[in-house]
């Protein structure tokens, strides 16, 4: 080192030495992840997975040409992702960008963008400056990505989830759910087998165009499906990953739990969505101003106390909740329509972290009830969705009013404070019928092959929400079916929030072992700077960062020339 500086320009040698070996270094993928939320760092499920890939994976990004800020860093924070995927990955993983339908005709763009919305990637309309200082136009952006694999495609939705208007904090909790969303696609595409999840009926559970968009569009587009009638076969086979179980209107009688009940004790796993009490917002409309909601009498509360949760026969309703068109006047013979504030359409959201609700928007709920926790040996209870601090129980009987807030002592009265509305069940479950089954009941079991077990495998999972509609949808004249979440509202003020994701959550969660929907759970924390601050000292940090490397570098010449002169003048 000394000889080296010590030739004429030895210190130029130097310098393009070590930019020779920072470009070298570059390629060889190794860095340092010294963030606290380790936020540059694949988990282990996802790194498993990846060099496990067994052929050529093809991922293309629609996130290419003049974007705006905010679509830029979900670009780049993409790009640098999908390069961790294909350095875990090595030679079977590739990606590129560009922009949607470009070098297409006008034609041919519009076809290629349906073609993507059917998928599920739909392009968003955004107004975009055109350069600093100048005005706004619209531009249109597809947020989305295709991955391929020999035959199969499925496309991922960057900003699933995220229905509210995109700012800073809601471009961080896409960033956050990015290495789920493509890990899992990835999954999903290089299985050579699927799931296979169960839609129960027998009990009154819809099959109209009200479950076209959980049927439809997210269980079939993701696993196999059958609509399994309860009542047809002695078992619920246990081919069957999970069963589905929406929304039952009628009882349900002993001999059907006891086939739910050994479902669950021969390894299946259940999602409950189900409504304790009778109430519907047609019901309000028909009687034009109240009615009181009914025990529905499912028979089920024995099954549930066993699984260690309990449905309370009441209404929830919150302050922070989801609007619905209502008739406020009349002008000129035709009515006014508003959006109002609905409290019994509580806006939900996850407190703890758990992966299945972390990083979403508000999932919606219509007239939930509430869930109380109870005993239950072996298995670990987690809330997944619960109310707003500024929430309330109205119990049986239930009066449903659209006056239900009328006075300043109504509104004291939401102090209920995160009620939940849907629970997580693991753990080792007891059978219901343990030490009570009749010998007649036995044999059928044993001469349909499934034995009577008393304790379900260790790890066996149920979800229960108290709302037989959340994961149903919406059907109008002039629309059709509508995507689930979205609450009745005037055409003009729907908003989509993220059921549909949640519930996918669930099943996914119940059926897959691999670990990957742990990465939703991943923090990215949101350091921003001061705005206020940065304005006030502007023009010292300009300063700062213009001079002081300018400065740096003349003082080091100048040390550098000095030390060299007076080293050479002593000889």
């Amino acid at each position: 080192m000394k000889k080296l500086l010590s030739v004429k320009y030895g210190w130029v040698l130097l310098l393009v030495v070590l930019v020779l070996l920072n470009y070298i270094v570059s390629f060889s993928g190794l860095r340092a992840d010294l963030t606290a939320e380790k936020r540059y760092t694949l988990s282990a499920a996802t790194t498993k997975m990846l060099r496990a890939v067994d052929g050529q994976v093809n991922v293309t990004v629609f996130l290419d040409g003049e974007l705006p800020k905010d679509f830029k860093k979900l670009r780049n924070t993409t790009r640098e992702l999908l390069q961790e995927f294909k350095e875990a990955g090595k030679s079977n993983i590739r990606y590129s960008f560009q922009k949607a339908g470009a070098g297409l005709e006008d034609s041919a763009k519009a076809i290629f963008l349906d073609s993507l919305a059917r998928l599920g990637v739909k392009p968003y309309t955004i107004n975009a400056q055109v350069k600093e200082g100048e005005g706004e136009e619209q531009r249109q952006v597809v947020p989305g990505a295709l991955v391929s694999f020999k035959d199969r495609v499925i496309a991922v939705d960057l900003l699933a989830g995220q229905n509210s208007g995109l700012d800073e904090s809601s471009i961080n909790r896409v960033e956050a759910t990015l290495e789920y969303k493509f890990a899992n696609a990835i999954h999903r595409i290089t299985k050579d087998t699927v799931p296979l999840i169960g839609y129960l009926t027998g009990n009154g559970e819809p099959l109209s165009y009200n479950v076209y968009d959980l049927i439809g569009n997210n269980l079939k587009r993701n696993y196999a499906f059958r609509i399994f009638n309860i009542d047809s076969f002695p078992v619920i086979p246990s081919v069957f990953s999970a069963m589905v179980i929406a929304k039952p209107v009628q009882k349900f009688t002993e001999e059907q739990k006891l086939k739910l009940d050994q479902y669950l004790m021969h390894g299946g796993k259940l999602l409950w969505m189900v409504d304790e009490l009778y109430a519907e917002l047609d019901s309000l409309r028909r009687s034009q101003n109240q009615f009181v909601a009914f025990d529905r009498n499912l028979q089920i509360e024995d099954l549930m106390f066993k699984y260690g949760v309990r449905i309370n026969q009441d209404l929830v309703q919150d302050l922070t909740c989801a609007k619905i068109a209502t008739v406020v006047g009349d002008a000129g013979g035709k009515p006014q329509v508003q959006p109002l504030a609905w409290p019994y359409f509580p806006l939900l959201t996850n407190y703890n972290g758990h992966p299945i609700a972390k990083n979403l928007d508000y999932v919606v709920a219509q007239f939930p009830n509430s869930i109380d926790t109870v005993e239950s040996p072996g298995v670990n209870k987690t809330i997944l969705l619960a109310t707003s601090a500024e929430s309330r129980r109205l119990a049986t009987p239930a009066i449903v009013s659209y006056n239900s807030i009328q006075t300043e002592e109504d509104l004291r009265k939401f102090t209920g404070g995160n009620i939940p509305i849907a629970v997580l069940l693991e753990g080792r479950f007891s059978s219901l019928y343990a030490n009570r089954l009749g010998t007649a009941e036995r044999d059928r079991l044993n001469a349909a092959g499934e034995p009577f077990v008393q304790q379900s495998p260790e790890g066996s999972k149920v979800i229960v929400i108290s709302d037989g509609d959340i994961a149903l949808n919406l059907v109008t004249q002039n629309d059709g079916p509508l995507h689930m979440g979205v609450p009745e509202a005037y055409p003009a003020f729907r908003y989509t929030y993220a059921n549909a994701e949640f519930i996918m959550n669930c099943v996914e969660y119940l059926v897959d072992n691999s670990g990957i929907l742990e990465t939703r759970g991943k923090d990215i924390t949101l350091r921003l700077l001061d705005k206020k601050k940065l304005e006030a000292g502007k023009t010292k940090w300009q300063v700062i960062n213009i001079l002081v490397p300018l400065l740096l570098v003349v003082l080091g010449g100048g040390l550098f020339q000095f030390l060299r002169r007076r080293k050479y003048s002593r000889h």
